[in-house]
């Protein structure tokens, strides 16, 4: 604006030194047309005399016309010139009128800005004072939040003993009894007359003598519970569930169905494919998963690894392996209350579902066969191990647990089984038979020493007592699961195995030990 303001003063200067020249050209021709009539009259006086000097004086006339005609025509081009400026001058005022109100109105916007940071200042004002008390609620709160933690511990710690001290009350060993639904309709006579706290079951038979007098008889049996045919797989792992619990804890616990051929172990153990039959083998990992989860909030880290084993024959077999089975010769090793077994495959476990997938692997490696009790008969006893370890970093803790879930081969005698007429299956069910009084014999050794002091427990007579020392000898807790069959048919092969249960349930194998130590 300065320079335009500049340029419209130039050139009014200019057009006022233009002016001032042609007054002064007019003013000189008036007077030169005074002189030329002075002239001519004194010419006509002198005309003869100054003839030369009148044709100079028009040669000068002449050159002086030829000025003015250049002066009219600069006059001309200023003129033109000057109606240029006055359109620019024009189109500036016009601009600067604009510029004007612009500015008036960043003025008006300067002056509402001015006002919303005043605004915005005491906001600001306000909000750092908020932010000033709520870091200091802050710090209040984290401090509130350490102590909370601490707590946390020190009840996971109480809560632990508790959870203990519960289980020890209701025994180191225990025993549930499962009656398998009916599918045929010759069912045995079963009752379950304790409707309060499901612990009896009395079954009874009538029967005809040899006078033809009418024969009956009863037999009763009581369990730390009892679960009826209509028991779902969630009722039984509720009972259960505290168990796995213990893992998490330190504690060795060992779970296993017991029970003849078709009475349903393997659907107690493994159960079926749907999310409400599931067995307790995958309902138990589920719960150790969520566990370990959740007390990670309390400082704690668990690693968690699995193997699967079955016991054929007398021969372990390793059921993650990939090789064929009888190639590697497998050894049972008992160190510091842990039980090993050498070459087997141990895989760290992420997952409940590449723990299922790991089941769905064995199991479909698992040693079967037909038999007159089921078609599909596990003719092998299945143990699933999955090893807990666990550090605090907070209080410096350390634990390892093991769960141990076995699905035992089924228990019938030989004439029921129909192995005798085949020499595979007669010597599958004699080494099944073998290893499982080898069981009873363990159990009765460990009721005799409770009773009488030292007692020699013959663990090494069978590869499945031996392979679950550990779990009979008080350093686990231990839940044996009896799987009964409904069927009158089976009614003998009930009471051996409800017998077999009544004597572990007598039993008293001590007080589990705690794995655990502070590093």
């Amino acid at each position: 604006m300065d320079a335009e303001r500049q340029k419209v003063v130039q050139l009014q200067e200019n057009h006022q030194a233009l002016s001032r020249e042609l007054a002064a050209a007019r003013t000189f021709e008036l007077t030169q047309r005074r002189e030329l009539v002075n002239a001519s009259d004194e010419m006509d006086a002198l005309r003869k005399r100054h003839a030369r000097e009148i044709m100079e004086l028009e040669m000068d006339m002449r050159k002086r016309e030829r000025e003015i005609r250049e002066l009219n025509e600069d006059l001309g081009a200023v003129r033109g010139d000057l109606v240029c400026e006055r359109a620019t001058v024009s189109t500036l005022k016009g601009a600067l009128a604009q510029q004007e109100t612009a500015q008036l109105m960043l003025q008006v916007r300067n002056d509402a800005l001015q006002k919303e940071l005043g605004t915005l200042q005491s906001s600001f004002d306000c909000s750092a004072e908020t932010v000033s008390k709520l870091k200091l609620d802050l710090e209040s709160a984290q401090n509130r939040v350490l102590e909370l933690e601490q707590e946390a511990r020190e009840a996971e710690m109480v809560r632990r003993k508790l959870h203990n001290l519960v289980q020890e009350l209701k025994g180191n060993i225990r025993v549930f009894c499962r009656v398998r639904p009916l599918k045929e309709q010759s069912m045995a006579r079963i009752q379950f007359p304790d409707t309060r706290d499901h612990r009896e079951i009395i079954l009874s038979s009538t029967s005809e003598s040899a006078t033809g007098q009418e024969r009956k008889e009863t037999w009763n049996f009581s369990f730390d519970r009892v679960f009826e045919p209509h028991s779902t797989q969630e009722d039984v792992f509720e009972e259960i569930s505290q168990l796995a619990q213990s893992c998490t804890d330190g504690y060795n616990v060992c779970i296993f169905a017991y029970g003849q051929t078709g009475s349903g172990k393997s659907f107690t153990m493994e159960g079926g494919s749907t999310p409400a039959t599931q067995g307790m083998i995958p309902r138990a990992v589920d719960q150790v998963f969520r566990v370990t989860e959740e007390l990670k909030t309390k400082g704690w880290e668990y690693t968690l690894e699995g193997q699967f084993l079955e016991i054929y024959n007398e021969t372990i077999n390793d059921l993650l392996g990939k090789g064929e089975f009888d190639k590697k010769r497998h050894e049972i090793k008992h160190e510091k209350g842990t039980t090993r077994i050498t070459d087997v495959v141990v895989l760290p476990l992420r997952s409940p579902a590449q723990v299922r997938s790991l089941l769905s692997l064995a199991n479909s490696r698992r040693t079967v066969a037909a038999t007159l009790m089921n078609e599909r008969s596990s003719r092998s006893h299945s143990v699933f191990t999955l090893r807990i370890r666990g550090m605090n970093a907070h209080t410096g803790e350390a634990c390892e647990g093991a769960l141990n879930l076995v699905d035992l081969a089924g228990s019938e005698r030989l004439n029921a089984s129909g192995a005798g007429a085949d020499k595979d299956r007669l010597r599958e069910t004699q080494a099944i038979n073998k290893s499982l009084s080898a069981l009873g014999d363990v159990i009765a050794a460990l009721g005799e020493k409770s009773e009488k002091g030292d007692k020699h427990i013959p663990y090494r007579n069978s590869k499945l007592t031996y392979l679950l020392q550990n779990s009979l000898s008080g350093n686990s807790k231990t839940l044996m699961v009896l799987n009964l069959s409904p069927l009158a048919a089976h009614l003998n092969e009930s009471l051996c195995s409800l017998r077999f249960a009544t004597k572990v349930n007598n039993t008293t194998i001590g007080t589990a030990k705690k794995q655990m130590k502070t590093v």
